[in-house]
């Protein structure tokens, strides 16, 4: 108990992560009947501890339990109807959001459709022509559209855009098959959701067009956090170069509007000799800080890293009013627990995890011995030497910042970048001190109809980008990784929250923790062959890359499945040596562990005649098809059919263990499974 008389301050910093497990558990738990005996279990030790009087048992146990329960109540209270098959459809109904994504020259508008039997409430569309005039939220349109279910991932374990959706409502996508006829125009905007929607739309345009390029993209970020115009080659540049962090309203953003409001209004108001006098400055412009960093959490959409920043500064400030310390572990715990509990499937996003990584690692180094010799003041230190420690503190954050960060990375998108923290040692203050004032002063120019500041606003942009593009072309810049299996990320997830959450000698015990989570990552095996969900793509590995059967193939599969092998996207399509192909079917042969494996792909829809057919599924140990394959085709091991996909989604197999992996499997009957989707 020695232990835990030391901690006792940090024990509470625990109880919003036993909420955030027990979230982690409905999501990664398959079945209802699983995560009602995980319940159940949660329930028992709840009770035990009860009864054995041990605190540090049972209230744990009853938040990971509410953790389960919130998930479960959030699913509850967002389900809808989703699109059960593929269709062509005339469709009409009110644009609720419209999306502009210059990177990939299309836009994406979310529909609230008119009551139609068989189809779902809300549907995206996605425009690759230029959209209609008057195509703004609030506008009605009709067309004629061709739709299919939200789609799941790609692999097992991989991004899941079907889980997504069922948490924003949405029931289908698709695209239109005829010109998007806009039948009523949208009325003045109404509501204070609407009506800041607009605003926000307006002024992204106003600012792309002020700052044209890349440079106007990510500025239009940086004011109202809309990153759909940034090109993909930036946006990856700025990730590999650690600075993607920037792209999000998030602590800087927040920190200096809240800030400089503060500021202002204090030095504003001091200037009147009788208001300084009278008045209580100090609360006023707290306040007006506040209110200032609430409009502009509002204005940037409230995402999740925005709605972590705007809680955490509202601590902060309530903090400096009643005279507490102004950042702490304690509030941070506060502001995730308050996330989770109004929006639970932000935990398994990358970016709830991002934020709240970076800035628990800083605040937990500031917290410990090294970061308040790092940050003290020394009477009689010299300024030179007081300006070093400085600096090395700086470069430490940026350290720990990536250290952190690095795992997540990896996990969500199979790569890291190493040069982060330097690369930030000049973003960050760059970022404060120049873009985000030139940008608030252009804007606040503008008022006066004086544009000329856009370009100097423009120019200190355009170089964030230039640092970013450098940094991610170094040599070594960028760290790949084959998929990292969930253990293992759970392990460096409990072993990176233990050193930082504890005060004592034994927080270094999680070392061992993140270490066995790197073991286990790089001993997990790689997939050797892919499928996909329709049918109609088989990827096998090799020593060189991925070979698909069949040739084309689109960027976004082939990025996911390179990714999953820890190989770039276009570098690692490769020919597979001995695959024989004809018009109807591809034939490869792999050689595992000695044995020599067929796999069979259909890749057209003309009949084969069953004597040419039936003697290829025979000798075949795997076959795959985007058809209904008939019941006399029958290989020594797989079938993997139209109706057998439909079912399973996208497959992964391990030939040396014989085992097959899919998306359905992990995905259960959650009810955005690919098998959860029932005809209506």
């Amino acid at each position: 108990m020695g232990f835990l008389d030391t901690e006792r301050d940090a024990l509470p910093l625990w109880l919003p992560v036993a909420f955030a497990a027990g979230i982690a558990l409905w999501f990664v738990t398959p079945f209802g009947a699983q995560r009602l005996a995980v319940a159940a279990a949660l329930l028992g030790v709840a009770a035990a501890g009860v009864l054995a009087r041990g605190r540090l048992v049972w209230v744990p146990a009853l938040l990971a339990l509410a953790g389960l329960g919130v998930a479960e109540i959030r699913s509850r209270s967002v389900a809808h109807d989703v699109l059960v098959a593929r269709t062509v459809v005339a469709i009409a109904g009110k644009v609720e959001a419209v999306e502009a994504r210059a990177d990939r020259d299309v836009t994406r508008v979310v529909v609230r459709l008119d009551a139609m039997p068989g189809l779902p409430e809300r549907v995206r569309l996605t425009l690759r022509q230029a959209p209609p005039p008057g195509l703004v939220p609030g506008a009605r349109i009709a067309t004629r559209a061709a739709l299919a279910p939200p789609a799941p991932a790609v692999l097992p374990g991989g991004y899941d855009f079907a889980r997504r959706a069922w948490f924003t409502g949405i029931g289908a996508t698709g695209f239109p098959m005829a010109a998007v006829r806009v039948t009523r125009a949208a009325p003045p905007a109404t509501g204070a959701v609407t009506w800041l929607a607009a605003i926000r739309a307006r002024l992204t345009a106003h600012i792309r067009a002020a700052v044209p390029g890349s440079a106007g993209a990510v500025a239009a970020a940086f004011v109202t956090g809309d990153q759909g115009a940034i090109p993909l080659a930036t946006a990856q540049a700025m990730r590999d170069a650690g600075l993607a962090h920037l792209l999000s309203i998030s602590g800087l953003h927040i920190a200096v509007v809240v800030g400089g409001a503060i500021w202002l209004t204090r030095r504003g108001l001091a200037l009147v000799p009788r208001l300084a006098l009278a008045w209580p400055l100090r609360g006023i412009a707290v306040a007006v800080g506040a209110a200032t960093g609430l409009a502009y959490t509002l204005l940037a959409g409230a995402e999740v890293p925005t709605v972590r920043s705007i809680l955490a500064t509202l601590l902060v400030l309530i903090g400096i009013m009643l005279g507490r310390e102004a950042l702490s572990l304690r509030m941070l715990a506060a502001a995730a627990f308050l996330i989770l509990l109004i929006r639970p499937e932000a935990l398994v996003g990358a970016s709830f995890q991002l934020s709240f990584a970076a800035v628990i690692a800083i605040v937990a180094l500031y917290e410990s011995r090294l970061g308040q010799w790092l940050t003290a003041h020394v009477e009689a230190e010299h300024e030179v030497a007081t300006l070093a420690r400085r600096l090395v503190g700086v470069l430490v954050t940026g350290l720990v910042a990536e250290a952190a960060l690095a795992p997540i990375g990896l996990f969500h998108f199979n790569r890291a970048g190493l040069y982060g923290a330097l690369a930030n040692l000049v973003a960050i203050p760059w970022s404060t001190f120049v873009i985000m004032p030139s940008l608030v002063l252009a804007l606040f120019a503008d008022l006066f109809g004086l544009p000329w500041l856009w370009p100097l606003a423009g120019w200190t942009v355009a170089q964030l980008v230039a640092l970013a593009d450098w940094t991610a072309a170094l040599p070594g810049a960028v760290v790949r990784a084959a998929a990292v299996p969930m253990a293992a990320y759970a392990l460096a997830v409990v072993g990176g929250l233990w050193v930082a959450l504890w005060r004592s000698a034994p927080r270094w015990w999680g070392l061992p923790l993140l270490a066995g989570g790197l073991v286990v990552a790089a001993a997990a095996p790689s997939p050797d062959v892919f499928v996909s969900g329709d049918g109609r793509h088989v990827a096998i590995a090799t020593r060189d890359g991925l070979a698909f059967l069949r040739p084309r193939v689109g960027d976004y599969l082939r990025d996911m499945w390179s990714d999953a092998l820890g190989e770039d996207g276009e570098a690692a399509l490769v020919a597979l040596p001995g695959a024989q192909c004809s018009a109807d079917a591809c034939l490869a042969e792999v050689v595992r562990d000695g044995r020599r494996w067929r796999i069979l792909l259909t890749i057209s829809r003309d009949l084969i005649p069953r004597d040419r057919f039936d003697a290829a599924c025979a000798t075949a140990d795997i076959v795959v098809s985007d058809r209904r394959l008939p019941r006399w085709c029958r290989p020594t091991w797989l079938k993997l059919d139209r109706t057998r996909l439909k079912a399973s989604g996208a497959m992964t197999i391990d030939l040396s263990a014989r085992s097959t992996t899919s998306v359905a499997a992990a995905a259960g009957d959650h009810p955005w499974s690919p098998g959860a989707f029932k005809p209506q």
